[in-house]
């Protein structure tokens, strides 16, 4: 009977140990809004547009806008670059492909690209300027037959006005010819620096990070072995499926500008790893000290996350300086206050659920410091199929100071 009791009241515990989240879109398949029901009947007859290949990935918000990503896994992705209206009443909204469908329309043998030509996008980011910023791969049907539609890319966009304002073609010094992939972007900027912006674009197949300076239109390519993976931690289960990725630096999110120096800690890790690093962004922005093999010691381990702990996205809320990490084997997201020694015990979940929260990919804080999290059965889709007669994306969202209350976060 006691141990009865005991195990009654050590689940009721743990059921209210987490915040309540906002399940704010889902989907069983993404469906687009097409100019007109006859372009989408011949985009399924061409092939344009196979439903079930279409797997949302990233996500970012401005102001009304959510921005979501469908890279091109596979053949039939109808647009890689989406938003989603805020105010829409709909559980399960069509996407808008963005900046519109001309942009997104993969060029037809002989074709041209378009000057705002968008392929294949995994995550984005919105800086205080109003600029959408993505990391274009360039590449279609990557699990297929895959095919370099054009190079990897940065693009800018003024969400004001909807144009495409730069694109950077990445140099060949920063590619490690075809062991590279980008799948994120970190842009490091203030409202009062728009014109010196920096972006941190991790090569997860090559591990090492690019960084390009806006001002002067130029990059360059940081090694270190702390972008590597760790061979203990590569082989996971997630949704029932079981695997082994080899991806390297993955996740990076920056930390407040210290108004001393000016500049911010980026904390960084490997998708297929469980420790959290960190450098200064002084060594990243400096060309020549961040190349130089003397910079080696000024990286950091910051700690382990979890023996489980392996994450693919991570943000930072400046206001509580409290990291925020996915957690792919964990069914949820954790955090951690780097106030603290980074360990299992300061490494709290703050969300988990095992059937809605099945690989987290993405998550994005936004101006009113909401978390967005997106979850998509991703493993399921490469290695399985995913039913689509069951909801397999979802989209919530949490406030931070409710996620983080009463954990060892809110330092």
């Amino acid at each position: 009977m006691f141990l009865k009791i005991l195990i009654v009241v050590s689940v009721f515990c743990f059921s209210g140990a987490f915040a309540k989240l906002d399940e704010v879109f889902e989907w069983k398949q993404v469906k687009f809004e097409w100019p007109n029901e006859e372009a989408e009947k011949i985009a399924i007859e061409n092939g344009d547009y196979v439903p079930e290949n279409n797997l949302p990935l990233g996500l970012v918000r401005w102001k009304d806008k959510l921005f979501v990503t469908v890279p091109r896994w596979k053949h039939g992705v109808a647009a890689t670059l989406n938003y989603i209206l805020l105010n829409t009443t709909e559980k399960s909204p069509k996407f808008h492909p963005y900046p519109d469908w001309n942009a997104n329309l993969l060029p037809k043998e002989g074709e041209d690209p378009v000057e705002n030509q968008i392929v294949s996008v995994f995550r984005m980011k919105v800086d205080p300027c109003d600029r959408l910023w993505i990391m274009e791969t360039g590449l279609a049907d990557i699990l297929g037959n895959p095919k370099l539609v054009i190079p990897p890319s940065i693009a800018i966009f003024d969400l004001n006005t909807d144009k495409l304002i730069k694109r950077y073609n990445l140099s060949e010094t920063d590619i490690k010819g075809e062991d590279s992939f980008f799948a994120n972007i970190i842009v490091d900027v203030t409202n009062e620096t728009c014109d010196k912006a920096f972006a941190y674009i991790p090569d997860l197949g090559g591990y090492g990070i690019v960084v390009y300076s806006l001002a002067e239109d130029k990059s360059w390519r940081v090694k270190h072995n702390y972008f590597h993976f760790d061979p203990l931690k590569g082989d996971m289960t997630v949704g029932g499926v079981n695997f082994q990725w080899t991806d390297g630096v993955f996740g990076v999110a920056l930390g407040p500008l210290n108004e001393t120096t000016g500049f911010r800690t980026a904390y960084f890790h490997a998708l297929a790893s469980c420790n959290q690093f960190s450098v200064s962004t002084q060594v990243l922005k400096n060309e020549i000290l961040a190349t130089d093999p003397a910079s080696f010691d000024l990286y950091q381990l910051e700690g382990i996350k979890d023996d489980k702990g392996q994450s693919s996205s991570s943000d930072f809320d400046v206001k509580t300086n409290v990291l925020f990490i996915t957690q792919l084997q964990r069914d949820g997201i954790a955090c951690w206050n780097p106030r603290t020694k980074l360990e299992p015990d300061n490494f709290p979940l703050v969300v988990q659920d095992h059937e809605k929260l099945i690989f987290t990919n993405d998550i994005s804080i936004d101006a009113e410091r909401n978390l967005w999290i997106l979850s998509d059965r991703m493993p399921i889709f490469i290695y399985k199929q995913l039913d689509p007669n069951q909801i397999n994306y979802r989209i919530m969202r949490i406030k931070i100071d409710d996620a983080i209350k009463d954990t060892a976060c809110e330092a």
